[in-house]
């Protein structure tokens, strides 16, 4: 056949063609993922309006990736059952059944900008938290000032909740503040596992859609799917199961091994913004004086948690060709 004549011809083409580096996939990974978490942040307010409760939507979020991933899953079978239980447990609480329900609870009690802000804004300051813990160094230059920003724009946030006194919007928000502690631990769990994104959402998903099952069939936690909504249903299985569980998942964790968990965590800062935006048409909020102050506070802070500083030693500097390595220390 004529096309296996291939000579230098063709390899020439194939050796110019641009190839991204692994930190470019990686960002563009976490800006797809920004996106899916801001329809999650949607998703979580819209669920108190809807038919499904938040035992049908944990079972689509947890259920379909495993559908769909079921082959793939099986022949990492022996791997995923090798990861070592303390970081199994990291990933299946960080990010399975009690992030999942504390993320729709508050949310049910808040509105789509609180999630969108703290859940994801407040990872910086719990990955530097967890990251003190294990004895990596206190945060110092811009590092601190952004944690700081974070603390005082999610302050901004719930202070005209303070004075008068809302109970149901400040215990939202403290819901949303230990979901997003939660998913700290599991960046920082995705870290230390060795599999790929693929086992990793096995890992997660697992352990969690068979938790969410033993609750519903022993009547711990109600159902509703039976007679759910049927567009409710398809948009909690696309947003959801497809979105959240599969797509986001493969992006999330393919992040973590390209940039690190602190470095991923600047997701974070973008999607704040995105979420209040898309609330506005979505869902019919409209942007209050305290989240137009504390959602820039907690995004410009996000961003300067996130900017690494530079370390000196006495050893002789690197060449300028040496690439930069991600710390993934």
């Amino acid at each position: 056949m004529v096309t296996t004549n291939a000579g230098p011809a063709t390899a020439l083409p194939e050796r110019a063609r641009p190839r991204l580096s692994a930190t470019a996939k990686g960002a563009l990974a976490l800006v797809v993922t920004v996106l899916i978490w801001a329809a999650f942040a949607l998703s979580a307010r819209a669920l108190s309006s809807s038919s499904l409760l938040p035992a049908d939507a944990a079972l689509l979020r947890f259920g379909v990736p495993l559908l769909v991933l079921a082959p793939a899953l099986w022949r990492r079978r022996r791997r995923i059952a090798a990861v070592r239980p303390a970081t199994a447990l990291k990933i299946a609480c960080g990010a399975g059944v009690p992030f999942f329900l504390a993320a729709m609870y508050g949310g049910s009690l808040t509105s789509a900008a609180f999630v969108g802000s703290i859940v994801p804004g407040m990872v910086p300051l719990f990955v530097s938290a967890l990251m003190v813990a294990a004895g990596k160094g206190l945060p110092r230059g811009t590092q601190a000032v952004g944690l700081a920003l974070i603390a005082a724009g999610v302050v901004a946030l719930v202070w005209r909740f303070v004075v008068p006194l809302n109970t149901q919007v400040l215990a939202g928000a403290g819901i949303l503040l230990v979901a997003s502690g939660l998913w700290a631990l599991y960046t920082v769990g995705l870290k230390e596992v060795d599999l790929d994104p693929v086992g990793s959402i096995g890992l997660l998903c697992l352990p969690s859609f068979a938790v969410m099952a033993l609750l519903v069939l022993t009547g711990v936690l109600p159902t509703g799917l039976a007679s759910a909504e049927p567009g409710d249903i398809a948009l909690f299985l696309v947003v959801q199961g497809l979105g959240v569980g599969l797509c986001a998942g493969l992006l999330y964790a393919y992040a973590i091994r390209s940039l690190g968990a602190e470095r991923s965590s600047t997701v974070g800062s973008l999607s704040p913004v995105a979420v209040v935006l898309l609330a506005i048409p979505l869902l019919g909020e409209s942007p209050t004086a305290a989240v137009l102050v504390g959602v820039p506070l907690i995004t410009a802070g996000v961003a300067l948690a996130n900017r690494r500083p530079r370390t000196r030693t006495a050893a002789v500097p690197l060449p300028r060709t040496q690439p930069e390595v991600p710390d993934h220390a």
